[in-house]
This record gives C-alpha cells, structure tokens and sequence, in this order.
C-alpha cells in the first residue's frame, strides 16, 4: 500500500519539518520505504554543490529512497523570505506546473509512505495568483495539518482545515507540536482542537531539548492515518 501526504502548517515556523521527519522515521520502523520531498524552500545556504536547505535535507536523511537533490528540492532560493518573492528576485517564475512535474516524479518512485512537505502556512502565494495550495489540489492528496501550540493556534487551525476542506482535500490528520510549552490552558487548548477538526491527532510532540526525527517518532501514530 503507497500512502501519500501533503504536509502542511497553521503558519511558518511551526515545526513541519520537525514533524515530517518523525512521521518518514516512524514509516521506516515499521519497514516502510519512504521517501519525502519540499518542493520549494527559502532560506538556503549556498554550497559547493549549489543551494542546499536544511529542511529538505532533514527530509533526505529520513528517506530511504534516494534521489539527487533537485529533484527532493527543485526550487531553493538563498533569502529567507516568502519563497513567491525570492523567486521573484532571482528571476524565476515560481508555478504550479513546474512543481506539479517534479512532485509527480517523486510520487512515480512510488515508496509505501511519501511526504510532500508545503511552505509556511496553507495560503502561501506562488507566481500570478496561484498559491502553493494549488499544488496540493493537483497532486490530490490528504493533508496532514502539523499545529503549532501557542496562543491563537484554535484560531489558525480551524481555518487551514475550513481552507483544506474548501479546496476539496481531506485532512488526513493533525499532529499537535507544542512550540510554547507555557501556554496559557495548554490542555484546555489542546482538547478544543480535538473536539473541532475534523480528523484524529496523530500525536501530541513536546518541546524537545533536541527535536530528533527518532524522539519526535516517539510521540507519533501513523495507524491512525486511513
């Protein structure tokens, strides 16, 4: 059985790669191929074999189906700002096709658990009046929706899912990645998500001294992904 998901935030910076490794970890302790993949990435530091993010590595190290890495990545750009205007700056017209061809080769390698990990949150623009939204449309698949726990978080994660539900895609699951661990009712917090989103908690991620793919596994279900 080949499971694939597209990996999406409430916002940037919280912790979807950090999530997205453990998920590929989890996969391949229980002997699945895996295989992940962010399709553009902002923020990348300029090496001897080109532009390399740190995102899309965590997600190579965690892949036991190798490719070269612009094929994981295809789109990398060096700023750290939204990724519609550094491609914009570097000249490059930032679209859904071409990210729909190179995130269809990663699917075609057909592991039994592939990730395809967005940018920021759901709404994230592209060029024109595309959004990397569209991607997922395109690829059709679930979403898994990693919410960052602090304050406003109900707020955010109820409208990605009424976003993701718009857009005709299911929200497969959610994973809970506590960010600001002293957060005000953080259990009240926590059950009003459960209680409103439409799809079960994968798992509750604390604040880890060191955010590894195999502690953040520890804490993750993937039987409760259909």
């Amino acid at each position: 059985m080949n499971q694939a998901y597209f990996i999406a935030g409430t916002d940037t910076d919280v912790g979807k790669t950090t999530i997205a490794a453990g998920l590929l970890h989890a996969a391949r302790l229980q002997g699945m191929s895996t295989l992940g993949a962010k399709p553009v990435a902002s923020g990348c530091t300029m090496t001897a074999k080109g532009l390399r993010n740190s995102d899309a590595q965590a997600l190579i190290d965690e892949s036991s189906i190798k490719l070269p890495y612009e094929q994981v990545n295809p789109f990398a750009f060096e700023p750290a700002i939204a990724p519609h205007v550094a491609a914009r700056e570097a000249g490059v017209t930032l679209g859904v096709t071409p990210l729909l061809a190179a995130m269809r080769n990663v699917l075609d390698q057909r592991a039994d658990f592939t990730l395809i990990e967005g940018a920021g949150g759901w709404r994230v623009p592209l060029a024109g009046l595309e959004n990397l939204s569209d991607l997922a449309v395109a690829l059709d698949l679930p979403v898994i929706l990693v919410v960052g726990v602090r304050l406003g978080c109900i707020s955010h994660a109820l409208l990605s899912a009424e976003a993701i539900a718009r857009d005709g895609l299911q929200l497969a699951g959610w994973v809970a990645n506590i960010i600001e661990p002293r957060t005000s009712r953080l259990e009240e917090n926590l059950a009003s998500l459960a209680e409103r989103l439409p799809a079960p908690c994968l798992g509750r991620v604390p604040k880890l001294k060191q955010a590894s793919a195999d502690m953040v596994a520890e804490h993750l279900q993937l039987d409760l992904l259909d």
